[in-house]
Formats: C-alpha cells, sequence, structure tokens
C-alpha cells in the first residue's frame, strides 16, 4: 500500500527535515496551482513521469514555468530513444501515486528504485520548493538542500541536470549554503 502524506510528514521528520503544507481544493494543473502562487512562497514546480523505449521511468522535476523540449531530452539523459509520459497504471505502480499528484516525494513508494529522479538545475537555484506531498488537495514547502537529502534517503539521489531551457549547466549550490 502506497504512504500516505501522514506517512511521509512522519517520514520527513524522521529525518530531521523542516516542512510546512497548506491544504487547499483539489490542484491537477500548473495552471489551477498559479492561484496559490502567492499564498506559499519559494518555487512552485511541475513533474513529468516519463519513460523511454525500454521501459525506464524517469520523473523530471522543473520549476512550472519551465520549457522543456521533450523530443531531445533523452540525449540529454542518456536514455533510449524519446520519451513518452508513463500511464496512469505505471504511476500508480511505480510511485503509488495518481495523475494530478506527481510529486518528488513519491520516491518513497519506489522501493524498488525503478524511477530515475531528475531535479532542473533552473529550479534548485531556488532555496526553497514546493511539491504536493502524495495528494493534490495540499502542497507542502521544503528547503531544496533537504529535498536531495529526502531523495538520497529513499534510495534515490538525484541528477542535476539542464533540462529547462536557459537552465545553468551545474547543479544546486553545496548543501548546506541555504535553504534551512
Amino acid at each position: 500500500m502506497p504512504a500516505s502524506p501522514r506517512d511521509l510528514f512522519d517520514y520527513l521528520d524522521r529525518l530531521g527535515i523542516r516542512h510546512a503544507t497548506v491544504t487547499h481544493p483539489a490542484l491537477f494543473t500548473v495552471e489551477q496551482s498559479r492561484d496559490l502562487r502567492g499564498k506559499i512562497p519559494g518555487g512552485h514546480t511541475k513533474n513529468l513521469f516519463l519513460k523511454d523505449k525500454k521501459g525506464v521511468l524517469y520523473l523530471v522535476v522543473a520549476l512550472e514555468d519551465a520549457a522543456i523540449e521533450l523530443k531531445g531530452l533523452h540525449r540529454l539523459l542518456g536514455a533510449s530513444g524519446r520519451f513518452s509520459f508513463g500511464s496512469a497504471e505505471q504511476l500508480m505502480q511505480a510511485l503509488g501515486v495518481v495523475p494530478g499528484a506527481v510529486t518528488p516525494f513519491a520516491a518513497i513508494n519506489d522501493v524498488s528504485g525503478r524511477v530515475t529522479v531528475v531535479l532542473d538545475t533552473a529550479m534548485m537555484t531556488h532555496p526553497v520548493l514546493n511539491y504536493h506531498p502524495l495528494d493534490n488537495t495540499m502542497t507542502t514547502t521544503i528547503a531544496r538542500d533537504d529535498l536531495v537529502r529526502f531523495l538520497a534517503a529513499t534510495g534515490h539521489p538525484p541528477r542535476f541536470e539542464p533540462v529547462s531551457a536557459g537552465a545553468p549547466e551545474r547543479g544546486p549550490p553545496e548543501a548546506g549554503a541555504g535553504g534551512n
């Protein structure tokens, strides 16, 4: 059974990771979430659940307004052939969430390590980031460095890649340089 938001919060607490969560009506698109932008500080994000021609799964995480060229993304990430979006069934099997609730926090459910998490370098310039905590009726704010710590603790050390147009080539500032 997939983790619940409460399970996620307990896990973050055990890791000593600070987090704050706001409850709101269900949000299914970036456009819907923009209404919350003024109420919740930090970088607001989108998540793409992708698979390559061999069925290898990727979760690409970027700022909500990021322009991502999907046609060439497979080359940047070293994937086998062009990407397509994973199905709702694959999403539930791999990450334990439904469309609209896709989040890097879902790595907690990928105990077999099937999904490669890719964090856009432009997103990682923000010290504080926002994601759904496995449920699209909430948004959880977390420090950038703590997101990286969380992902590593779940067995998903992230790849830092310039997946959006204009993203810096290098990864985030050194851990501990900000955001706690």
